[in-house]
């Protein structure tokens, strides 16, 4: 236990001595007065000292054993300590000289210890972000990494060259080595340095390449913190104000590079690192075009309307404001398409389909295809949300369920803050959430225009169904009046007939005229049950109890001219048979009526799923379903069944009426 508190105590003994340096380097330079560093420099000092030794101290307590919190750690010991050094020798030596011991130490301390304050980063890169090298070979680069900065140290403390400024005039306490000594360790010690940050550089890129998930973001990260090294070189060497911008940079560097490490580490999905660089590039990239354009445009006005003139600045201005639209497109498209190719195929993967839609080209539902393409998810499924029955539906709107061995990933599509559709992708996707975000929001209008044709073509189903039922529930109310007409009163009424004519029987010679009374009685009950059965056939045929095919023989046989029935021998639910049925009635019905033909063929097969029924007749043709007709009355009957219904009736050849009936396979 007593070890466990003392590791765990280590953490807050450095962070609590690099803040006492810290603290003291600020008294000093506050005692300084004028001979101190400018505040903006202690502001920017303070702040790197600050956040590696937070962001040290946090890693070391939540990951003990991870090394990147005592690097950090160890790197705000070092700040604390060169911005001790430089204060303290600032106030000892030029404010009051002599106030302090070992001020000339601290002088040479500031001048030489620069080495250390890259050692930290290059160490960080060297082994970040899981804390060991990229792999056992790189033991032999972290040695030579090691050698390069103590030989710059070393070369750096025992120079006979002066000190740095504002300590040129001070004499150093060590002793210098011969110029044929320091000169090998200066060049081993400078090349080596480079080396060493050229080979952080390539163990960053040698773990991205091979780095999957977490890791690759993690890695985002610290490129992005890190790319102010070479921005700061850059500065330098351009000669913009020297040491000034040298400086404020190489400081800024050393507060981001941290700062990325701990969100890198500790909370890498906090924000979205691809869009943070995306936005970094393209915005620098266009404020360098803007400033660019708009020198450019103030130096050719200056020459048209004279440099004095106010019209210079508003025109610049405005012909600024004007590009910076189609220009930050432009680079959007250029960055995109450099780094983050599956991006921009992407985007422009779904804006062909939307050009395709607005022409009329594609299907909005097509859209799910477009986004499995886009996305390079074959697997990737789009729900849409109807509120109305708070279900998810398919693209055909069938409501779909969550299935608990389903492991994809959910994405919900919102657009204006209603909830559209839901995304089901492959979870190795939520690692690219600039990806699934600016696909879904290039896609959102195509699948807002999807979601409505899918509610509405759910609505018409649903009253298509119910329709269906209706028709089926007359075809049974039918099937049961004729029913009981057949058993009821057909039967009744036989067996009056029969006790009529019993009766007449049993009267005999003796009825005196009451026979011929009994007989016309007799012949109108047969009269009422013939027409009752004429009734009863005309409610549901009781032929179709045998099936489709002997019914319409049965009807064919009652037609007034020759009529060939072609029909299969297959069973069809009642109501469809029954529809069947008294489509080829009504089309016996209006050939008889208007055809004007010697022949009919009527034909009934299943096809595909469906089944068809055709009356042919070779009459005058030229029918047409005018409204209040047999042929609409028949097209409702057809669309109630969810048919489709097809006429052909050229003048002089003839009219043929066919009718698709979908049925179960």
């Amino acid at each position: 236990m007593l070890l466990v508190r003392r590791s765990s105590a280590w953490p807050w003994v450095l962070a609590a001595g690099a803040v006492g340096l810290g603290a003291l380097a600020v008294v000093l330079n506050a005692l300084a007065g004028v001979r101190g560093d400018p505040w903006w420099q202690v502001v920017l000092g303070v702040s790197a000292l600050l956040t590696s030794g937070a962001v040290g101290l946090l890693i070391a307590l939540r990951r003990p054993g991870h090394r990147i919190g005592w690097l950090l750690l160890g790197n705000a010991l070092v700040l604390g300590a060169a911005f001790l050094a430089s204060s303290y020798g600032e106030y000892a030596l030029l404010e009051r000289p002599g106030a302090l011991p070992g001020a000339r130490w601290a002088a040479l301390w500031d001048s030489s210890s620069w080495p250390l304050l890259f050692a930290g980063v290059t160490a960080i890169a060297l082994v970040f972000p899981g804390g060991s090298l990229p792999s056992p070979r790189w033991r032999r680069t972290a040695t030579g990494v090691g050698v390069s900065f103590a030989a710059l140290i070393v070369a750096e403390l025992f120079t006979a060259s002066p000190l740095n400024a504002p300590f040129r005039q001070v004499a150093s306490p060590l002793p210098a080595l011969p110029h044929a000594v320091i000169t090998p360790l200066l060049a081993v010690g400078y090349l080596g340095v480079l080396a060493s940050l050229l080979a952080a550089a390539w163990a960053v890129r040698v773990r991205f390449r091979r780095a999957i998930g977490i890791e690759r973001l993690q890695l985002k990260w610290l490129a992005y913190g890190a790319c102010l090294i070479p921005a700061t070189f850059l500065v330098c060497f351009a000669g913009v104000d020297g040491a000034a911008a040298f400086t404020a940079l190489f400081m800024l560097m050393l507060v981001v590079v941290p700062v990325s490490v701990g969100i890198a580490i500790l909370r890498f999905r906090l924000y979205d690192i691809d869009r943070l660089i995306d936005r970094t590039l393209v915005y620098a990239v266009l404020t360098l075009l803007l400033a660019g354009a708009y020198v450019a445009t103030t130096l050719a006005l200056a020459v048209a309307v004279g440099s004095g003139s106010a019209w210079t600045t508003a025109g610049a201005t405005l012909a600024t404001a004007v590009a910076f639209r189609p220009l930050r497109t432009r680079v959007q498209n250029v960055v995109d398409r450099r780094f983050n190719r599956a991006r921009y195929d992407g985007r422009r993967q779904v804006e062909g389909f939307l050009s395709n839609l607005r022409a009329g080209r594609a299907a909005p539902e097509s859209i799910q295809g477009v986004l499995a393409d886009a996305l390079g998810d074959a697997r990737l499924e789009l729900r849409f949300w109807l509120p109305e029955g708070e279900v998810y539906v398919d693209a055909r709107g069938r409501a779909v369920l969550d299935s608990p061995e389903d492991t994809r990933a959910r994405t919900p599509v919102r657009r204006g803050g209603v909830p559209l559709a839901m995304i089901l992708h492959d979870a190795a996707l939520d690692e690219r959430p600039d990806l699934i975000q600016s696909v879904v929001e290039a896609a959102g209008l195509a699948i807002e225009i999807a979601r409505l044709r899918v509610e509405l073509r759910r609505q018409l189903d649903e009253v298509e169904a119910s329709r269906a039922r209706i028709v089926a529930a007359g075809y049974e109310e039918r099937r049961r009046i004729e029913r009981d007409l057949h058993d009821g009163a057909q039967q009744r009424l036989v067996s009056v007939g029969l006790t009529l004519r019993h009766a007449q029987h049993e009267l005999g010679a003796h009825s005196n005229g009451v026979g011929g009374i009994l007989d016309g009685a007799v012949a109108e009950i047969g009269d009422a049950i013939a027409e009752l059965r004429e009734l009863a056939r005309g409610v549901r045929p009781s032929q179709l109890d045998d099936g489709l095919a002997p019914a319409l023989r049965e009807l064919a046989g009652r037609a007034s001219l020759p009529v060939k029935v072609e029909a299969t021998a297959d069973r069809f639910p009642g109501a469809l048979e029954a529809a069947a049925y008294f489509v080829a009635s009504e089309g016996l019905t209006n050939v008889v009526k208007h055809a004007h033909a010697s022949r009919v063929v009527v034909c009934a097969a299943r096809d595909d799923g469906s089944l068809v029924i055709s009356i042919a007749d070779d009459g005058v043709g030229g029918a047409a379903p005018a409204r209040g007709s047999g042929l609409a009355g028949l097209a409702d009957r057809v669309n109630a069944q969810g048919g489709t219904l097809r006429l052909e009736s050229a003048p002089g050849r003839g009219t043929t009426l066919t009718v698709e009936l979908p049925c179960a396979s």
